[in-house]
C-alpha cells in the first residue's frame, strides 16, 4: 500500500503526467529507516526536510508537523505489514500538477512508500572487495542545490551505469572544482592516521543524515580528528580508509581504489560507536 496525500492506495500509478515532480524534478525526498516502528534520527529527517522545502519555496502546509508526519509514515508501515519488521520508507513531496516551468500554485502533496529490508541495527559488510572509481563524465556544481535530497539524480544515475558497466561497487563525484564531495549513494570519510575528513557541504556534498551521525560519533570520541575540508583525487592513494555512509548502510568501506587496498579498523570502530549510540537513544 502507497501513502498518497493521507490515503491508503494500491501500489498502483497514483500521480498524473503533469505531475511537477515527474516533469521538471521539483519535489524533495527522505529515505528513512524504520525499525519496530521506531523512525531512526527522525527528528533529523524531518528539520532536513522543513529547511529544504523552504528553500525550495514550497508551501509548507500547516499540517505538517512531526507529529503529523511521522504517523502518517506509521500508517503506511503497519498498512503493509511492517510494523515488527526493519523497513526502507521513501517519503516524497512534490508541488503537485502544474504546467512549464512556473509552478500554478505552491502547494504540495506527499507521498510514502514502504519496503522491507534485512538489518535492524547496523552491522558491518562482509564483503572480500568494495571497488570504487572516479566519475569525471559530469560534475556537481558546489552550492546550496547540491546538498538537497532532490529529485534531481542524473549524475547519480549515469554514475551508476558507468560502475555496472567496469565492475565497480560505487564511484565518487566530484564537483567543478576537481574536489571528491561524495559517492554515488552516501557521504565520503577519509581517514588518515587519527585526522578523518569528509568534505564540507559548501563543496555540494548532500547534507546526509548518516554524515551527521558520524560526525557527532568522532566529535564524541576523544580519539580522532574531524576536518571538513575539501578533498583532492590525490589523497586517496595516501589515505589508511574510505568509508561511505548513508542511513540505510550505516558504514561501508571502500577496500579498493585503482592499486591501493585501504584499511577497515577506523570503520568497524565508529560503526560499533553508532550502535552504541543507537541502542542508548
Amino acid at each position: 500500500m502507497v501513502n498518497f496525500n493521507g490515503n491508503l492506495i494500491d501500489n498502483t500509478a497514483f500521480i498524473t503526467p503533469e505531475n511537477r515532480g515527474y516533469k521538471y524534478g521539483d519535489a524533495l525526498f527522505e529515505t528513512l529507516k524504520v525499525v519496530h516502528g521506531k523512525i531512526l534520527f527522525w527528528e533529523d529527517h524531518y528539520f532536513r526536510l522543513m529547511a529544504s522545502m523552504r528553500i525550495m519555496r514550497m508551501e509548507i502546509p500547516m499540517n505538517f508537523t512531526m507529529e503529523f508526519l511521522e504517523s502518517e509514515i506509521l500508517k503506511t508501515i503497519n498498512s503493509n505489514g511492517l510494523a515488527k519488521s526493519t523497513a526502507r520508507v521513501r517519503l516524497d513531496v512534490d508541488r503537485g500538477d502544474g504546467g512549464k516551468y512556473m509552478p500554478i500554485e505552491k502547494k504540495v502533496s506527499y507521498s510514502i512508500v514502504a519496503e522491507a529490508i534485512d538489518q535492524e541495527f547496523y552491522e558491518y559488510p562482509e564483503t572480500t572487495a568494495y571497488l570504487v572509481d572516479l566519475y569525471k563524465d559530469f560534475f556537481v556544481a558546489p552550492g546550496l542545490l547540491s546538498t538537497l535530497k532532490s529529485n534531481n539524480k542524473l549524475i547519480n544515475v549515469l554514475g551508476s551505469i558507468y560502475a555496472q558497466e567496469n565492475n565497480f561497487h560505487s564511484c565518487l563525484l566530484l564537483n567543478t572544482n576537481k574536489n571528491i564531495i561524495e559517492a554515488l549513494h552516501g557521504n565520503l570519510f577519509l581517514v588518515s592516521g587519527d585526522t578523518i575528513k569528509t568534505p564540507p557541504l559548501d563543496d555540494g556534498c548532500l547534507k546526509g543524515i548518516m554524515r551527521k551521525q558520524i560526525i557527532d560519533v568522532i566529535l564524541n570520541s576523544g580519539d580522532y580528528v574531524l576536518e571538513e575540508t575539501s578533498i583532492s583525487p590525490f589523497e586517496l592513494q595516501k589515505a589508511d580508509e574510505l568509508f561511505i555512509t548513508n542511513v540505510i548502510i550505516g558504514i561501508q568501506p571502500i577496500l579498493k581504489y585503482r592499486k591501493k587496498t585501504f584499511e577497515t579498523k577506523v570503520s568497524k570502530d565508529l560503526l560499533k560507536r553508532l550502535n552504541v549510540k543507537l541502542r542508548l537513544s
